[in-house]
C-alpha cells in the first residue's frame, strides 16, 4: 500500500490510499492577496500566524508555505524570496505542530526552506519540464523528502489526460533514476475548470484512477480550481472532493477555513433588518446576529468542504466507527457555559 510520509518536528503525517484524506492547508500564500503580499513586505506577520492557527484548527493536517512575494522594492524574487521563505517556516513552526509542504517556483527558495524546516516536509513542486527535473530532483534525494509532481511540461499544459498521464510516469522514471521511490511522489494531475472544460471532472477522476492503479503514487490538486469563475464554488467543490477520494486522490491543496463575515456585511444586514420593521434585542452580540440570520460567523471555523470531506472519510471506512466525524459535529460549548450550570444546577430530591 502507497504511503507518503511527511513530518514535522513532533507529527507526522500520512498521505495514502487507506488514510484520512490529507488536506493541505493554502492560505499561507501572497498570491491573489494584496494585503498579505504588503504586509510581507513590511515584515508584518500577523496574518501569516491567524492563518496558520485557524488552518490547523480547521483541520488542516500539513500546512503549504509559499513565499513568492513580488517586492515593490526589489522585483527580482531569487533575491527575496529565500530569506523570506526561512522567516515564514521558522515562524510557522513555532506556532503549529503540524507537517509544512514547502512552496515555490524558485529553485533557491525551495532550498532555503528545506535547510530549515525540521522533520520530512512535502516539496512543491517539480514538473517534467527538463530544467525542473534537473534542479528538483537532486533536492529531493539530497533531503530525503516527498515531493508534489505537477503534470506539465516543456510544452504546456494539454487538456489531452493521456499526454498529462504521460508526463507524470515520465516524472516517476526520472525520479526513480535518483533512486527516490514512487512513494515520495504526489502527483498534481492538474485540475481544469469545470465551468470551461464541461469534462473536467470527469478527466481528473479517470486521472487519478489510473494514476493510482499504474504508477501506485498519491495525488494532490488545487481543489478550488475545478469551480473557478463559477456561483456557489463551495457547492461544486463539496461535491468534488468526495467524488476525487472516490477516486483514489488522497489529498488536496485547499482553504479548510471558512473566512468570518465581515462588519460590512454585518452592517448591511442590520439595516437591511431595520428597514423591514424587525426590532432586534439591545445590544445583540454580532456572533448571535449572524447565526440567527443565517450569515455564517464572526470567527474563523472549518469550512464546508471540510464537512465533505469528513463525511468522506467515514464512508469510506477511513474514520473508523464515525469518531472524528462526531467530533467534527458536536458544538462547541460556550466559553463559561459550563460553570454557569454547575454554578446555576440544581439536584433533584
Amino acid at each position: 500500500m502507497t504511503r507518503t510520509i511527511v513530518e514535522s518536528a513532533t507529527k507526522t503525517a500520512i498521505i495514502g490510499f487507506d488514510q484520512p484524506f490529507c488536506v493541505i492547508g493554502e492560505r499561507i500564500n501572497p498570491t491573489g492577496r494584496k494585503k498579505l503580499a504588503a504586509e510581507l513586505e513590511a515584515g508584518d506577520f500577523s496574518t501569516v500566524e491567524s492563518d496558520a492557527i485557524a488552518q490547523v484548527a480547521a483541520g488542516a493536517t500539513v500546512l503549504d508555505i509559499n513565499a513568492g512575494v513580488v517586492y515593490n522594492s526589489n522585483p527580482n524574487p531569487n533575491e527575496t524570496e529565500p530569506p523570506l521563505m526561512r522567516k515564514i517556516i521558522e515562524l510557522v513552526q513555532g506556532l503549529v505542530d503540524v507537517p509544512l509542504c514547502i512552496d515555490s517556483s524558485v529553485p533557491a527558495a525551495l532550498e532555503a526552506g528545506l535547510q530549515v524546516c525540521k522533520g520530512r516536509p512535502l516539496l512543491n513542486s517539480v514538473t517534467g519540464e527538463e530544467e525542473r527535473l534537473e534542479f528538483v530532483l537532486p533536492l529531493v534525494k539530497k533531503y530525503n523528502v516527498p515531493v508534489v509532481a505537477i503534470s506539465n511540461d516543456d510544452t504546456g499544459i494539454s487538456e489531452d489526460p493521456d499526454v498529462r498521464f504521460a508526463v507524470a510516469k515520465k516524472i516517476v522514471q526520472r525520479a526513480a533514476d535518483f533512486g527516490i521511490p514512487a512513494h515520495d511522489i504526489v502527483v498534481d494531475p492538474l485540475v481544469m475548470p469545470v465551468g470551461a472544460m464541461a469534462t473536467a471532472g470527469l478527466q481528473v477522476f479517470t486521472l487519478v484512477r489510473r494514476l493510482r492503479e499504474e504508477l501506485g503514487v498519491n495525488t494532490t490538486c488545487g481543489a478550488s480550481n475545478i469551480s473557478f469563475g463559477l456561483p456557489n464554488r463551495h457547492g461544486i467543490n463539496n461535491a468534488f472532493l468526495p467524488m476525487a477520494m472516490g477516486a483514489g486522490m488522497t489529498s488536496a491543496i485547499m482553504n479548510p477555513v471558512a473566512l468570518p463575515v465581515t462588519q460590512k456585511v454585518i452592517a448591511e444586514k442590520k439595516a437591511e433588518v431595520a428597514a423591514a420593521g424587525i426590532v432586534l434585542p439591545e445590544g445583540m452580540d454580532d456572533e448571535i446576529f449572524v447565526t440567527l440570520f443565517g450569515l455564517g460567523s464572526t470567527r474563523p471555523r472549518p469550512g464546508k468542504e471540510m464537512e465533505a470531506i469528513r463525511a468522506a472519510n467515514f464512508l469510506t471506512n477511513n474514520d473508523p466507527s464515525g469518531g472524528e466525524w462526531i467530533k467534527f459535529n458536536r458544538a462547541p460549548q460556550a466559553e463559561g457555559e459550563g460553570r454557569q450550570r454547575r454554578a446555576g444546577g440544581r439536584r433533584r430530591a
